[in-house]
Parts: C-alpha cells; structure tokens; sequence
C-alpha cells in the first residue's frame, strides 16, 4: 500500500462546486412552484441544503477511514443482501407516478436502486480482484459477476425503472471489460440483453409510446411529447448567454420536473450555452481526475472500484442531459450533484468520499510517468497470472 497523501484537490472541488452550484439552481428552478404548493419560494431549496450538508458529512466520513476495509467478504456480501432486501421491500410501499421505487419512512423516503450501483461497484472491484488471472474463464468469472448484475437490475425493472438497470449494466460492461474480460464472452451477454431491451421497449405500450414519442414530440406537442417540447423550448431560449439567473420562463408551472429530472433545460435558458458548457466542462474535469485515480490506485480492487464509481457518476449525468437535449428517449433519472433529491445525493457524494480516499493512496504521479506506472501495474498481473496458472492476458486501463 501507497503512503497516504493528500485527496484530489481537483476532485473534490469539482464535487462541492457542482452540489452547491445545485443548491442554487433548485432555488431558481422550484421557487415559483414552492410558493404555490408549499407558501414558502425557499421550501424545496432549504430540504436540498439540509441533503447537501448531510451529504458532505458522508463524504467526509468516507474520506477518512482506509477503502480496504471494504474488500471484506462480509461488507461486500453484507451490502448486497441489504441493497436486495431495500428493492424488494419497495413493494409494500405505494406508489408514486405509478413505479414502486420508494421506502417512504416518516421523515424522509430512500431509493434503494441508488444504492445498488455503489453495491455493484463494490463487489465487482471485490471479486475481480478475487479471481486474478482467471478473468478470461467464462464460468467462474464472467457468469457470477453476470448473474449478481442481472439480479439487481432484474429488481429495478420491475419497480419499473429501466434507466437505472441500463446504469448497472453499463458499470458492470465497464469494470469486466478493464478488468480483462474477454470480448467474445461480452458479445455472448449482449445479444440476450439487447432483445430483452427490445422486447421491454416494443411490448411495454407507455415504453413503446414514450420511443414513438421521441421520435417526434412535435407530433403531440400538448400530449406526450410536453415535456421534451418545453426542455427544448427552455434551452433554446437561453441563446449563448442565457437569460440571466432567475428569469427564466419555462419553470414557471410550463416545464414539469423542472427542479429535479430536468434541472438541466433551466441551467440552459438562464446561463445559456456558456453555463451550460461549463457544467458539461465540469463533469469532464471528474470524469478525468476520476480515472486519473483509478490509473494510480495502488491496487487491482482500488482501481476497478474507483473506475465504476467515476462510470456510473458521468453516464448518468450524460444520460440525463441527452435526455433533456431529446437525444435520448425521456427517462427519469437525476443529474448527479445537480437535481433536487436526497436518495441520488447522498449515495452519490458517499461514492465520491470512497474515489477520493483512493486518490490519498496514489501510487505514483501522472506528471512523473504515468506509462511506467501502467508498465509495472502489467507486469505485476501477469506474474500473478502465470504463478496461479492462469493464462495471461491484457490488462486494459
């Protein structure tokens, strides 16, 4: 283990700019429809800062204590058997927008399915690491950690949430495929899952309205296609400047979600194209310090656990803005950092607390010689592969 050093300067400061830079933005976004469903413009901005401050408490607190006391049987399986019985345990909630994917307690609700992609990071670093030298084999490999994926996500499509199912396959595309998996076995599960795709999307009528929809939203301007209308209404207004914090139009009761799932088309009719470059432009300040830090992980699990964290962080965040561009069919999912909502917040600052205390353990600088880093991480594999039998293979960064 690497000497522990100093967090990610950059990191972190793009995590906090971003979650505070969301705290004003909900204000601008919620104030109008506050006022009018709560008696108070400041209702929704207020239960956003208290989520925010909880959620630098867990950062810090992840920060602190060393992110190999989670490469224990115990934790990894602990928190799978936790996050399963959290997505079952939905069901005897009601419902909300007609999808099960609450425990509303009295206080607060929790959404389990954002726990799960963290629970899935974590296991895949955890046995990945297990099985060095033997990521190629199909069996013992590449099926447990298929099985453990298909299962949550399996369990988040029935609340129904296919958006967050696609995230968990993606991470765990991500993570095999780095760790060394073999592409042949990755073409294998593809084609199942794209016609199990297909088929929720065709034979699901309100999925095969919402993707006609996309399409077309013009065609049901004042139906179906409202929402995506009014967000490309919103961005369009903003021109390259925008219209100035707190002006814009369509929050006010025309843009549904417009402080939440599509706080994005606000940040771009207010801050305009500038603003909203620079958010994008943040997002790939942590994507890169993000895997920077996987680069230099001073081990196999720190590296593949760091790499699914940054993964599941920046598609989700490029998920919801093509959604609200109507690059993508409309889905409901957050922007990270940004969106009102504690149950994306704080799971999600959690994550960054757990990259970042890797980042204090670098093994080595990347203004110094990343190549030879990546060299040695190499070679230090294919000596463990060739003493466990195992048959080399690439490690891929």
């Amino acid at each position: 283990m690497a000497r522990k050093l100093a967090p990610d300067k950059w990191l972190f400061a793009a995590t906090i700019g971003l979650a505070l830079f969301g705290v004003v933005m909900v204000y601008s976004a919620s104030a109008l429809m506050a006022e009018k469903d709560n008696g108070s413009q400041y209702y929704y901005v207020l239960k956003q800062g208290v989520w925010v401050a909880i959620g630098f408490v867990v950062l810090l607190l992840t920060m602190q204590f060393n992110y190999q006391q989670l490469k224990s049987r115990r934790v990894v399986y602990g928190l799978l058997l936790v996050t399963t019985i959290a997505l079952i345990s939905v069901f005897a909630f009601s419902s909300s927008n007609g999808a099960h994917r609450w425990i509303k307690l009295r206080v607060f609700s929790v959404q389990p399915s954002e726990l799960s992609k963290l629970a899935l990071t974590i296991f895949l670093a955890y046995f990945l690491e297990k099985r060095a030298g033997e990521e190629g084999d199909f069996w013992r490999t590449f099926v447990p950690c298929g099985i453990v994926t298909c299962w949550l996500a399996g369990l988040i499509i029935l609340e129904p949430d296919l958006g967050t199912a696609l995230m968990l396959m993606l991470i765990f595309s991500v993570v095999i495929y780095t760790a060394g998996a073999r592409v042949l076995h990755l073409a294998m599960a593809a084609a199942p899952a794209l016609l199990g795709l297909a088929g929720l999307l065709i034979f699901v009528p309100w999925r095969l309205k919402r993707l006609i929809t996309f399409l077309d939203p013009w065609a049901d301007p004042q139906g179906g296609g409202f929402q995506v209308v009014q967000s490309l209404i919103a961005v369009g207004s903003g021109g390259p400047n925008g219209l100035g914090f707190a002006q814009g139009k369509q929050k006010m009761l025309f843009l549904p979600f417009a402080h939440s799932d599509f706080i994005f088309a606000v940040v771009g009719e207010e801050l305009g194209l500038v603003g909203s470059l620079a958010v994008v432009a943040v997002f790939a300040l942590f994507l890169w310090r993000g895997i920077r830090t996987a680069l230099l992980a001073p081990d196999r699990f720190g590296m593949l656990l760091s790499l699914g964290i940054v993964t599941s962080i920046v598609a989700q965040a490029l998920f919801n803005i093509s959604v609200v561009l109507s690059l993508v069919p409309t889905k409901g999912i957050p922007l990270p950092f940004i969106s009102y909502g504690g149950s994306s917040l704080v799971p999600t600052l959690a994550a960054v607390g757990i990259l970042l205390n890797v980042s204090q353990h670098a093994s080595g600088s990347l203004d110094s010689g990343l190549l030879e880093s990546v060299r040695n991480k190499a070679r230090e594999r294919r000596r463990v592969q060739l003493s466990t039998g195992g048959t080399p293979t690439p490690t891929r960064f």
